[in-house]
């Protein structure tokens, strides 16, 4: 294991990953004919999906966590090229929607904006959760006698 990374679980987390994953499930079946939002947009949230999924699991700093989650994107686009390359074919058709079938560029280009869209997201939450007092400081103070 990478130093600086433990098991443990983030219910939250979790939450997020299963609500994000009903919307990619949506965009593969109801968002068939919808064109580039269905194939870009859901590519960048298949990679904010993938960290959140990593996020409910391993506690590490946000950055390995969506390197980890881009490499995933990004390997499956690789085994999508060697895959077309070696004129290999996935019979299951879920799995081939899942995975897809032919490597584009495109799909590169969104990995890499959602791995932007995660940076971004964790930072605000950050900027968030820094700017608001600590749960055990007292909202009010008695006057000084």
């Amino acid at each position: 294991m990478i130093r600086g990374m433990r098991w443990r679980f983030d219910p939250l987390s979790l939450v997020w990953a299963v609500a994000l994953l009903f919307v990619l499930v949506l965009l593969a079946t109801v968002g068939a004919r919808w064109g580039w939002l269905r194939s870009f947009f859901g590519d960048v949230l298949a990679v904010v999906w993938v960290y959140l999924l990593f996020k409910s699991f391993v506690a590490a700093r946000v950055l390995p966590l969506a390197l980890a989650a881009l490499g995933v994107g990004l390997a499956v686009e690789l085994g999508q090229f060697l895959a077309s390359a070696w004129h290999l074919h996935i019979p299951n058709r879920a799995l081939r929607i899942v995975l897809g079938s032919t490597a584009d560029w495109g799909d590169v280009l969104a990995y890499v904006i959602g791995f932007a869209a995660v940076l971004a997201i964790e930072a605000a939450c950050g900027a968030v959760r820094a700017a608001r007092p600590p749960a055990s400081a007292p909202r009010w103070s008695k006057p000084a006698r």
